[in-house]
């Protein structure tokens, strides 16, 4: 959430910094809302202040005009709390400033490329996509998988399941012997989660609801960013803590309602997906530092997996709700011929530790929010997909690169 103290204070500069996103609605109706509010505290503790003085000088008297003050400032204080809950809904679903070097745009076509790493492999035969490869060498089912729970999920067999084990052991060993820490995350969580990292209310479609008899319900989580997030919710950590770097693996779920259309065939854009996720807690001036140590780990698992990529900064237009400023790292897909996203690393600011409630003590004793960010570390689906396609070989098996054989044993080809 935006901070509402420096909004009141200067909205023009909000409006300003907000305006470079497009059109936001909502931030009229905000700094009315916050105008008024403060008008209702000013007038409430100048009853109050009546009721003190007034107490003090008590006269028998005027006990009935004591008493309707206490009630004026009880109604007072009930119209506080119902204003502030209007305004909190409303806040809820106002983005995130975008950071002053982030580029303006109003597409990904306005995206700036920041470097690329890797050429593009030339093919001297036909090149075939994932979901051919996956069928001929029999380890990608997604007729099965349609068959038991519709479109948009699918088999891995296999050789591919065994390839999808050594991603993930990869990606959390990397991470660890850099010194995360590795978490596993529940993945069900309840909305205030999904509230504290962005996702509700703006993106509440997009989740799958899970009913709880006689409890409120469970939302299977999007990404492991939601639970690792929450998992400072509410605390005060210790400037000497940060900052902190967590890891985590799990399987996310999307509905994806938002995205109807789009890659609706093979494992671009599923139902269910597996992904091991970056996850730092720090201070201001730690957080530029971080946002690149994530893009570099990024890049060096994709580079150790021999598969070309770039990096590209987002511009205004094109970056998330919560986000202040982010990277994206697309990988070249031979079979479609393009890049396609494969991870992207963003910084917060403060926006969901305000939400969350996540904050640290300085050495000056002052308790403030603290920074977040989160970067993909990776998905194993898309990597997966990059792997078929950039190592397929004429006849039509795929090599595995070298930095995955201490996980496979003796396979060092899918065929």
């Amino acid at each position: 959430m935006i901070d509402l103290k420096a909004f009141e204070k200067d909205p023009e500069s909000f409006e300003r910094s907000l305006g470079r996103r497009g059109e936001v609605q909502g931030l009229p109706e905000l700094l009315k809302l916050v105008k008024e509010r403060k008008a209702l505290i000013a007038a409430s503790q100048k009853l109050q202040e009546e009721r003190n003085q007034a107490s003090k000088a008590f006269d028998p008297q005027k006990r009935d005009e004591l008493k309707a003050l206490g009630q004026k400032i009880k109604d007072q204080e009930s119209e506080l709390k119902v204003l502030e809950e209007k305004l909190e809904q409303i806040a809820l679903r106002i983005p995130n400033p975008p950071q002053d070097d982030v580029p303006m745009g109003t597409s990904e076509q306005d995206n700036q490329e920041v470097k690329k790493v890797g050429a593009p492999r030339v093919f001297d035969f036909p090149v075939l996509d994932h979901i051919e490869l996956g069928q001929r060498l029999k380890i990608l089912d997604f007729e099965r998988a349609a068959k038991i729970s519709g479109s948009r999920f699918a088999f891995l067999r296999g050789n591919a399941s065994k390839l999808n084990r050594a991603l993930l052991q990869y990606f959390c060993d990397f991470h660890t012997r850099l010194g995360d820490t590795e978490l596993t995350p529940p993945y069900l969580v309840r909305s205030h989660a999904m509230q504290g990292t962005g996702q509700f209310p703006k993106f509440k479609l997009d989740a799958f609801e899970v009913p709880v008899p006689d409890a409120e319900p469970l939302y299977l989580i999007p990404t492991a960013e939601v639970p690792v997030t929450n998992y400072h919710a509410g605390e005060i950590l210790d400037e000497g803590q940060l900052p902190l770097r967590y890891c985590a693996y799990s399987a996310c779920f999307r509905s994806e309602a938002g995205a109807a259309g789009k890659d609706t065939k093979g494992l671009i854009r599923l139902h269910q997906f597996e992904k091991v996720e970056m996850v730092r807690f720090c201070k201001a001036d730690q957080a530029e530092a971080e946002l690149d140590l994530m893009v570099q780990r990024a890049s060096q698992m994709l580079t150790e997996l021999e598969l070309p990529h770039r990096i590209i900064l987002l511009c205004t237009g094109d970056t998330g709700f919560s986000s202040q400023k982010t990277y994206d790292l697309e990988v070249w897909l031979p079979g479609q011929n393009t890049y396609r996203e494969i991870s992207s690393c963003s910084v917060f600011g403060t926006f969901q530790a305000r939400r969350a409630q996540i904050r640290y003590r300085g050495e000056d004793k002052a308790v403030q929010p603290v920074w977040t960010l989160n970067g993909s570390g990776l998905p194993l689906g898309r990597t997966l997909v990059a792997l078929l396609e950039n190592h397929q070989q004429p006849d039509g098996t795929v090599k595995i690169p070298k930095v995955l054989w201490p996980y496979l044993g003796d396979l060092r080809c899918l065929i």
